[in-house]
């Protein structure tokens, strides 16, 4: 399937149509928000559609809506959307607008050799309860330090206690110790899985640590008979998606009001 395809194929299952158990979905027209705890990632707009007419009214709208509830939110730009200075509009409403990540998708089909068999020398364990979640958070703290990751002990916690056929998450130990981390969320009704969280403490980078975790989230995913996988990678880890078979969909940008 070409590029082209699979992105208007992402546009409708994982923006239009997608859902997320733990948050509730509105369709206001010409955008579709997710509305959960005020905490990040979980108020955003994931989808809209706008023209030059109505982009600015709109934005206020969804300013004022998110303000109503006492909610900070996100809205997800793609570099497709329209109109096309979407992003510089959100900037000039006082939107923060973080660095671009590419939309990256693996056909599952076509996945390389060295992600669809475990590797023997990795040390890699299958997270089931949420008490084990500080590993993630030691993970994420080392390698996004001005980042703050204790959402993750709820959104994930939850997700394990109550969601477990959702989020399955993998983390890799070097010395015992917590070296490399990533989580899956499973998507119903869609062709696509989403990996999450990918990092590696530098301290243990170089070590197939990272694509022990991917490879592990592309077996789950067979498994589960999903089609497409998909990441949002940093411009970090761009590179390696790329080198171990994803190709690039689309940048995005989350653009964060009231944080």
């Amino acid at each position: 399937m070409k590029a082209k395809e699979i992105l208007k194929l992402y546009d409708r299952e994982q923006r239009i149509e997608v859902q997320y158990p733990d948050l509730r979905k509105e369709n206001a027209g010409e955008v579709i928000r997710f509305i959960g705890q005020p905490r990040p990632n979980h108020n955003f707009i994931l989808y809209s559609s706008l023209n030059d007419e109505n982009a600015d009214a709109i934005i206020e709208r969804e300013i004022a809506y998110f303000d109503g509830i006492g909610h900070p939110f996100e809205w997800k730009v793609y570099e497709h959307d329209s109109p096309s200075d979407l992003r510089q509009r959100l900037a000039n409403c006082d939107f923060n607008v973080r660095e671009r990540d590419a939309v990256m998708v693996l056909d599952l089909q076509e996945a390389p050799d060295l992600l669809l068999q475990p590797d023997p020398a990795v040390d890699l364990r299958r997270l089931t309860q949420p008490e084990q979640l500080d590993d993630i958070i030691t993970v994420l703290s080392q390698v996004w330090p001005d980042d703050e990751h204790e959402w993750v002990l709820a959104v994930l916690g939850d997700d394990l206690r109550l969601r477990p056929e959702f989020a399955t998450v993998f983390v890799a130990y070097a010395d015992n110790q917590p070296a490399s981390a990533g989580w899956i969320y499973f998507h119903e009704d869609s062709q696509f899985a989403s990996l999450w969280g990918g990092s590696t403490i530098p301290k243990y980078r170089k070590m197939r640590l990272y694509t022990a975790v991917m490879a592990a989230r592309v077996q789950a995913a067979i498994q589960r008979g999903y089609r497409f996988l998909t990441i949002d990678a940093s411009p970090m880890n761009t590179p390696i998606a790329a080198s171990r078979g994803f190709q690039l969909l689309t940048y995005a940008h989350a653009c964060t009001w009231g944080y």
